[in-house]
């Protein structure tokens, strides 16, 4: 996606553009959206969906198309030609993790309606995105999983082998991140909007302009360095233009073990 910074990053003196204006003075930045992979002996597991490739006419009533236009992504990066360039059908995916059930993270989870592979979410998250009244509340649409059965856990849980999902709550009520513990590689955390970005992370943190909840929102960040000071992890941010391009892909002759 591309999108006004200052959704990421709360800094004085910036105020928040559409499309329309982003020639203007505000200052514009990719904001690159991501899945992951995870083979375990006990179940394959996908980390997040990203962006439907029906972005636009999806999101057209809620006007997200104006501030976080998906136009920089070509035909053969959606979720499912990156499956099928990975030679993996949805039923070889046994779990489908949402971090949360923002339009960016959750927007190819109907790709799984007819397969095999379980959807898995906070609990606290789908009481939240099923409760409120109409089609959309800001960035949740409800057409990206109200139809789909969903399975939620309850605080930091060990999923799979090597793979915990630790409670990140603030940018919305039930955002997790994902702590997966590698034989060869060592631990990584993903931690998807529990923080945006590096300049995000500090110290000192500096939140974004979504926030459901700010004080659990720092809480969030230093739980997660916490947990990456005690297990020397690589911290994978949610949006981190810059970041995204230093790690090793399958695409770019490299993975993680």
């Amino acid at each position: 996606m591309t999108a006004d910074l200052t959704w990421l990053l709360l800094q004085p003196g910036r105020s928040i553009k559409p499309r329309q204006q982003k020639d203007s003075p505000a200052e514009w930045v990719d904001v690159p959206t991501h899945c992951v992979l995870v083979e375990t002996p006990d179940g394959t597991l996908l980390w997040d969906t990203s962006c439907p490739s029906d972005w636009e006419e999806r999101w057209g009533p809620t006007g997200l198309n104006d501030f976080f236009p998906y136009d920089k992504v070509s035909d053969d990066e959606y979720l499912d030609k990156r499956l099928e360039q990975l030679g993996i059908g949805t039923n070889q995916i046994d779990y489908v993790v949402l971090s949360h059930l923002h339009f960016d993270h959750c927007g190819n989870a109907n790709l799984f309606k007819d397969s095999s592979a379980k959807l898995v979410c906070s609990d606290k998250e789908k009481e939240f995105a099923f409760g409120f009244d109409g089609p959309f509340t800001g960035a949740h649409l409800k057409s990206d999983y109200e139809n789909l059965n969903w399975e939620t856990v309850s605080g930091d849980t060990e999923f799979l082998p090597g793979v915990t999902l630790l409670q990140t709550p603030g940018h919305t009520p039930g955002t997790m991140s994902m702590q997966v513990d590698l034989p060869d590689t060592g631990t990584m955390i993903f931690t998807s909007d529990a923080v945006y970005m590096g300049a995000s992370y500090g110290p000192p943190p500096v939140p974004a302009a979504i926030v459901n909840n700010l004080e659990s929102w720092f809480s969030s960040v230093e739980k997660v360095r916490d947990v990456a000071e005690r297990t020397n992890a690589t911290v994978v941010f949610g949006h981190d233009a810059d970041q995204i391009h230093e790690l090793k892909t399958v695409s770019n002759g490299g993975h993680y073990t």
